[in-house]
């Protein structure tokens, strides 16, 4: 059994058990050279009358996911067999289940949830179109994980296969009772994309409504009964989901796709609109030149109202003696004025990175208020990017909260989308742009090296990337940005040499180069590194001299490689 601490094959180290399951363990781990955090799942051999069933179910999921390449589907990295367990690694997907947030908050709004529907549709249109197509078949909330930037994640792959068009049914029949179809169970042809229609249908009935369909009453009811406030034009797509004839549900996800940007066009109350359009237009003409006047009056006198509101709200959250009182005002200021930065930004600042720590929490919540919409039916996110000055310092700020700080290791994939609008800012100082840049290029890296596209071609060359690592070391980063931002470049030009030598080498970049790139973050330590900032002097000697250790793993993996590929 694995141990917190413990190093898996050189490289994993334990950091804690996060799931456990009937037959299985799931632990977060770290690989620290890559400061990169995985999951592992664990399946002990010893007492387990399931393995060999077990073990042939997790060969067939990894190979599926091996060969997947979707930004809402996990990666496998490894997969490792030891005399006593069997240990898959994967990506740690960030984020919680969302059986969890039904648990928690019930019912989950139309919009939020066909956003989730519309990704859901996305994924399953992709493995629908693999040849052979794989049927997933057991789409249910708690295989859907929502991360803390908005977007879905397809997991646990055990039931998933591959459709045949020789067999008639499938040779074993899985899925969850309430979420399956009924094919799913043996007698009514072989599941197909059809299947995973019914199975999202069931599934967005429960976030809709909040009424699990394995629980009594088990019937399926039109959504419209638990909450008449739901569209009927959606009420109408998940009933058309859910039959029980296959050939009476949407017959691939590309239609139920278009049926879900389009639901609104469904509406009864929407066809009632437009017969009433023109019955008011007369009266609206009339009444508008009446009012036209005095709304001039009106709206000055609002704006000042929400003016001296938001200052009185803002005084108030920076004088809260607890953290929820301040996390409810920063909220309330902002719902007064999405618009301006500051709430957004003392939210992150005072509150949530006072311990050097942006929980997944703390995430989730941040990615709930910009979800929030106002009284004009927009969410704070678009008002806000309405705003460009704005919306660079607020990108900047979330951009730098995740790189740093998330889960107080730092995740730079989820920066990545945030740096990148920052950037693009002409309003943040010269200097933020810059490392906004900087920071944004190695998210992005991170995201796709590595990760091949559906012709199997690499999305960049490691060329590309050793001239982009090392333009973007170049001069005092020091003196550009900070201390911290100097060594987390310093730190990425390093391992990199170190981990992808021989990709480096056989693109072309000889062993000179690397070597030489490598004396330059030593001279840099030496000249630029004075630590300015002596409140912070522990932590970035510490990183100094970790950074000095990985500089001679480099450089014993670039002579080892190089002599290899010269004999």
């Amino acid at each position: 059994m694995l141990e917190n601490g413990m190093i898996v094959d050189g490289k994993y180290k334990i950091l804690n058990k996060i799931g456990r399951g009937g037959m299985s363990t799931v632990y977060l781990a770290m690989n620290e050279r890559a400061n990169r955090q995985w999951a592992i799942k664990e399946i002990q051999k010893k007492g387990n009358r399931y393995y060999r069933t077990m073990r042939e179910e997790l060969l067939a999921e990894t190979d599926i996911l091996k060969r997947l390449d979707h930004p809402n589907l996990p990666k496998i990295a490894d997969v490792l067999e030891y005399k006593d367990i069997f240990l898959i690694v994967m990506d740690y997907i960030e984020g919680r289940p969302l059986s969890l947030t039904l648990q928690e908050q019930g019912a989950q709004s139309q919009e939020v949830v066909v956003a989730w529907a519309k990704q859901l549709c996305d994924v399953l249109e992709y493995l629908h179109s693999r040849k052979p197509p794989i049927i997933y078949r057991d789409m249910k909330p708690a295989n859907i994980m929502l991360r803390p930037d908005g977007r879905v994640m397809l997991i646990d792959f055990g039931t998933a296969r591959e459709y045949k068009e020789e067999h008639v049914e499938d040779t074993i029949c899985l899925g969850t009772v309430g979420y399956a179809a009924p094919e799913q169970f043996g007698g009514n042809g072989q599941t197909d994309a059809r299947t995973d229609i019914f199975c999202l249908g069931r599934t967005l009935y429960h976030l809709l409504t909040g009424h699990n369909p394995c629980m009594p009453p088990y019937e399926i009811y039109p959504i419209r009964h638990w909450n008449p406030q739901l569209s009927s034009g959606l009420e109408e797509i998940i009933w058309k989901c859910v039959q029980n004839d296959p050939q009476e549900r949407y017959q691939s996800c590309a239609e139920l796709l278009y049926a879900l940007e389009h639901y609104r066009e469904f509406d009864v109350e929407c066809k009632r609109q437009q017969q009433k359009k023109w019955r008011i237009f007369v009266c609206s003409a009339v009444c508008t030149l009446a009012f036209a006047a005095g709304a001039v009056g009106f709206r000055c006198a609002e704006e000042k109202t929400v003016r001296n509101s938001y200052e009185r709200v803002m005084k108030e959250a920076s004088s809260s003696v607890t953290r929820e009182k301040q996390i409810a005002n920063y909220r309330k200021a902002i719902a007064l004025n999405p618009r301006k930065a500051d709430a957004y930004e003392l939210l992150l600042e005072k509150v949530f990175l006072t311990d050097d720590n942006f929980s997944q929490e703390e995430a989730a919540m941040m990615l709930e208020i910009l979800q929030q919409r106002g009284m004009n039916k927009k969410d704070y996110l678009s008002v806000l990017e309405s705003e460009q000055n704005a919306y660079g310092k607020v990108a900047f700020r979330i951009g730098i909260a995740y790189f740093y700080y998330y889960e107080g290791e730092g995740n730079k994939q989820l920066s990545g989308r945030w740096f990148v609008d920052a950037a693009k800012s002409e309003t943040l100082e010269e200097h933020q742009r810059m490392r906004a840049k900087m920071l944004g290029k190695i998210a992005g890296y991170y995201a796709q090296l590595n990760r091949n596209d559906r012709a199997g071609d690499s999305k960049v060359t490691y060329r590309e990337y050793w001239e982009d690592l090392t333009e973007l070391t170049k001069g005092n980063i020091v003196a550009i940005d900070n201390e911290k931002t100097a060594l987390v470049m310093y730190q990425e030009l390093v391992y990199q040499i170190g981990q992808n030598a021989d990709k480096f080498y056989a693109e072309g970049v000889k062993r000179e180069e690397m070597s030489e790139q490598l004396e330059k973050v030593k001279e840099r330590l030496r000249t630029d590194l004075t630590i300015q900032n002596r409140g912070a002097q522990k932590k970035i000697e510490k990183k100094k001299e970790e950074l000095v250790k990985n500089i001679s793993w480099a450089e014993e993996e670039v002579k080892t490689i190089c002599t290899i590929r010269n004999r």
